[in-house]
């Protein structure tokens, strides 16, 4: 593997680093500032910087696990395939296992840090978890330049990447000849390993901390209050932690198997989990810390996210028929292949939404919710845990997809035996559908946490209020016809199309100067194409790392400081409203963006999979093939991959984090709005 595979990504990440730290640094200052003004808890800020620290603790453990495992995976095909899907998979493990253990062991520490310290009283739970969700605030702000950045980075390399040295110069993907190629496999680990580690980080600790959040402040009638309310998402949290090593272990294959026995390989093991989890949920059950009505919540949750995974497979699978629909499209052309695509994508948007609205309606109603919201509001949060408390297996399934597709492009740079490269391009195009299904995922995941968000955050303003001697309408600031609301729902709405518009514009600028560089370096060099020299890695590397440092802080910005501005001239209603309208918009946007992306870059793998033929008559020296790789239908494909990658890779799994930073953000800055808006609304005759 060429050095720069191995210190690229590292390097990416300690520049990134430092200046996340430095932006952390500000909002610790100023929620210092707030706390010492009596707007906010004294150790909220505390609580934020170490959420932002071990969010991107996680994605760096990730990142090095698979850098180094990538090489592992490459070797363990020569052997089998078995061999290179359990290395890829376990690997991929580390991730998952990663990210759920130090998110339970440290909201663990802060709750059992803030119980000690926390003045005895009524309201002790509600000030113990709502200071908490100052960790989960630092968790997204980290998750957030994570996903935008490694964005931004793999994308524009990818982009560069296909376009010159597949389209222009017909060489195979992962040439060592292509200046680009290093930079694609760097930016695989930190765009899909690094950020994905980061963002279901988040997601993971977001739904704990809303549910024991909703938890605390349950009256008497719910049947389970106080601290079993605050602990029973943490317990299902750990069992899931036990339920998820087991179905890793399950994982393996024959080693002649196709894409379904590989993709029933992985399901097995995610399906033992979510079997073993609902045992487990049962025995909280008869220990007292479910109640029956919430154990259906649970289920609710866990059921939801699986057909949310299943319908993903469906329509980014090239072995079912929306895939290969595209690319038979390519037939004829570019155009109807992305039309094709984009109408796939919106279709494929129907079953996640209905899932979601299923879920959200029997986890609401099976605990009583429609006779007492709190306790329906609880179940909804406790359906986001149960979507979520397998993760250690389901993050797995997505972290493999990089581990797998730089394993080939190290076969392809090291020139293994073709049967290597046929290897590990099997697990490759698994790898880009359970990725597409990781991003499925991790959207249906995002729904749930940011709806209970956004309860934790009415209750968050009506303790505020309470606590500063204000009344605040709770039914005024629900109500559609009320003008406040509706503003902050066009708001929401326009914010998750600006927000991707921003992220794709920076895919676009960084991916045109990487073209430039590596059209450069072709036309000045020949020696490159002819193999008589070695590119410039390095400069290809720099243009991503340059373009990423710059071009994710406006769209980061954008994220948190929106929700405080529009709070402090509309109020606790118009930040309900842009919350819900930003949920609703961008929940079914994300959907279109990952399928779109994940079903344009599966069918190009399957027309590079069709058997390569000519025109006898014509073309006797087979230099243009009609199918398979270097057709007309195979560049079609790779444009419709271009036009993907930042659906798939950028703009659609950073809006996951969109939705739940700006509920982070808003119940952070809660204090400050039931403050200050009064004030701005007398002045400006808003009533």
């Amino acid at each position: 593997m060429p050095r720069p595979c191995g210190r690229a990504p590292s390097a990416y990440l300690r520049s990134q680093y430092r200046l996340v730290a430095l932006v952390v640094g500000g909002f610790f200052g100023l929620l210092i500032v707030l706390s010492l003004l009596d707007l906010q808890r004294p150790l909220v800020p505390f609580a934020f910087v170490t959420g932002a620290f071990f969010s991107g603790f996680a994605g760096f453990l990730g990142m090095r696990t698979a850098t180094m495992a990538s090489a592992r995976t490459t070797e363990a095909c020569r052997g089998s395939l078995n061999r290179g899907l359990k290395i890829a998979f376990r690997s991929g493990a580390v991730m998952g296992l990663v990210v759920v253990g130090f998110g339970l062991l440290f909201l663990w520490a802060w709750l059992v840090l803030l119980l000690r310290v926390a003045p005895e009283g009524p309201d002790q739970l509600a000030e113990v978890t709502t200071t908490l969700l100052g960790f989960g605030m630092g968790a997204s702000l980290q998750a957030l330049f994570a996903r935008v950045g490694g964005g931004i980075y793999t994308k524009a390399a990818d982009v560069g990447a296909d376009l010159v040295g597949k389209v222009e110069e017909g060489i195979p993907e992962d040439d060592p000849r292509n200046p680009a190629t290093i930079a694609d496999n760097v930016g695989d680990t930190v765009g899909d390993v690094a950020g994905m580690g980061a963002d279901l980080y988040e997601s993971y600790c977001g739904s704990i901390l809303a549910t024991a959040a909703l938890g605390a402040v349950l009256g008497p009638a719910a049947q389970i209050s106080g601290l079993e309310a605050v602990l029973a998402p943490l317990l299902l949290a750990a069992l899931g932690i036990v339920v998820s090593l087991v179905g890793i272990l399950l994982v393996r294959c024959r080693e002649e198997s196709s894409m379904g026995a590989l993709l029933g390989a992985l399901d097995r093991g995610v399906r033992a989990s979510a079997v073993l989890l609902v045992l487990g949920a049962l025995g909280l059950v008869f220990l007292g810390l479910l109640t029956w009505g919430l154990f259906v919540s649970v289920v609710a949750g866990l059921l939801g996210g699986m057909v949310i995974g299943w319908s993903t497979g469906y329509y980014t699978s090239d072995e079912h028929r929306p895939t290969r629909g595209i690319a038979d499209r390519a037939r004829t052309g570019a155009a109807t292949l992305i039309i094709e695509g984009l109408a796939v994508g919106m279709l494929s948007s129907a079953i996640p939404v209905t899932a979601i609205v299923t879920a959200v309606l029997v986890a609401f109603g099976a605990p009583g919710g429609f006779d007492d919201p709190s306790i329906g509001l609880y179940g909804v949060g406790l359906a986001a845990v149960g979507m979520l408390s397998t993760l250690g297996i389901t993050l797995a399934t997505d972290a493999y997809g990089p581990i797998a597709d730089n394993a080939g492009g190290n076969a392809e740079m090291a020139g293994l035996p073709a049967e290597v490269r046929e290897r590990t391009d099997v697990l490759d195009r698994l790898g880009n559908t359970t990725a597409a299904m990781g991003k499925g995922f991790a959207i249906g995941s995002a729904a749930l946490t940011a709806l209970a968000l956004i309860a934790t955050y009415l209750m968050s303003a009506e303790f505020w209020a309470q606590q500063m001697g204000q009344e605040l309408d709770t039914g005024a600031a629900l109500r559609l016809d009320q003008p406040l609301v509706l503003a902050g729902l066009f708001l929401g709405a326009m914010l998750a199309f600006v927000f991707c518009a921003l992220t794709m514009k920076a895919v676009g600028r960084s991916a045109f100067a990487m073209v430039e560089e590596v059209r450069r370096q072709f036309r000045e060099d020949p020696g490159i194409l002819e193999g008589t020299a070695e590119p410039d890695y390095d400069r290809c590397v720099g243009i991503s790392t340059r373009a990423a440092q710059r071009q994710m802080v406006g769209p980061a910005l954008l994220a948190v400081g929106v929700p405080p501005a529009v709070g402090l001239i509309l109020g606790v209603p118009g930040v309900l409203g842009l919350l819900v309208g930003g949920l609703t918009c961008g929940f079914a946007l994300a959907c279109l963006l990952n399928n779109a992306g994940g079903a344009w870059d599966n069918a190009k793998k399957a027309i590079e999979k069709e058997r390569v033929t000519y025109e006898e008559e014509t073309d006797p020296a087979h230099e243009h093939p009609l199918t398979g790789k270097s057709s007309p239908s195979h560049r079609a494909g790779v444009v419709g991959d271009t036009v993907g990658d930042p659906f798939k890779d950028t703009s659609g799994p950073s809006l996951n984090i969109l939705l739940k930073l700006m509920s982070m953000v808003s119940i952070v800055f809660t204090p400050l709005v039931v403050k200050v808006s009064p004030l701005i609304q007398g002045w400006l005759g808003i009533h």
